[in-house]
C-alpha cells in the first residue's frame, strides 16, 4: 500500500519560511519522481515543484520561483520543500504526489498525499 504522508504545515506570518516534508512508503522511492501542488478555497489544484527520481531535474511554477526549493533525500524517502518569503497568496493546502517516470508537470501523478495546511497571515 502507497502511503505519501505530508507534514510541516502550519500558520507563519507573511516573509516568513517553512519546510514541508513528505515521507513516502510502498513505493521504490529512489524510481519514483516526486511533485509538490497545492489548492486555496474555491480556486484549482495549482503545479508548485517538482523533482526527477536523481534530484536531477528541477520543475517550479512560476508563482514560486526564486522563493521555493524542492528537495529529496532517497535515503530517507523523503521530498522537501522550503518555502521561504512566503507570501498570504501561498495559503493553501499543500499536497504531495508521485510518478513513476518523468518529473514533467504536465505528467499525471498517480499516488498523493493527503495534505498539510499552509497559512500564510498578512
Amino acid at each position: 500500500q502507497v502511503q505519501l504522508v505530508e507534514s510541516g504545515g502550519g500558520l507563519v506570518q507573511a516573509g516568513g519560511s517553512l519546510r514541508l516534508s513528505c515521507a513516502a512508503s510502498g513505493i521504490t522511492f529512489s524510481t519514483y519522481s516526486m511533485g509538490w501542488f497545492r489548492q486555496a478555497p474555491g480556486k484549482e489544484r495549482e503545479f508548485v515543484a517538482a523533482i526527477n527520481r536523481s534530484g536531477g531535474s528541477i520543475y517550479y511554477g512560476d508563482s514560486v520561483k526564486g522563493r521555493f526549493t524542492i528537495s529529496r533525500d532517497n535515503a530517507k524517502n523523503t521530498v522537501y520543500l522550503r518555502m521561504d518569503s512566503l507570501k498570504a497568496e501561498d495559503t493553501a493546502v499543500y499536497y504531495c504526489a508521485a510518478r513513476y517516470g518523468s518529473a514533467d508537470p504536465a505528467s499525471v501523478y498517480r499516488y498523493w498525499g493527503q495534505g498539510t495546511q499552509v497559512i500564510v497571515s498578512s
